[in-house]
């Protein structure tokens, strides 16, 4: 009966990470969106982070195309991701997402 489970293929994995994806936490330190990882990985513990509609923890996985608004005190900015390139320059760091 083993033998007749289905199987899935899984995403490429390359280090520690997913081809094509980025922890939450991560991108939007990357991106420059907020200024570090800790307060990035706060916001989203706090619930200021939401990915398509959804509150995300700081391990949520996005993706090119997800809709990311992250909450401020002000109000909230909206964007779509475009790419989950870790390696960018801060001048090239709005590259990473489109406003919405």
């Amino acid at each position: 009966a083993l033998h007749s489970v289905k199987r899935i293929s899984l995403p490429k994995r390359v280090g520690r990470g997913i081809i094509g994806y980025m922890r939450i936490d991560k991108f939007l330190k990357v991106s420059r969106i907020l200024k570090r990882r800790a307060v990035a990985s706060d916001a989203c513990s706090g619930g200021k982070v939401s990915v398509n509609g959804k509150s995300v923890k700081p391990a949520y996985q996005v993706k090119v195309g997800d809709i990311v608004a992250v909450g401020f005190a002000g109000g909230e900015v909206k964007f779509r991701v475009l790419s989950t390139n870790e390696k960018v320059n801060a001048k090239d760091a709005e590259t990473l997402y489109e406003l919405v």
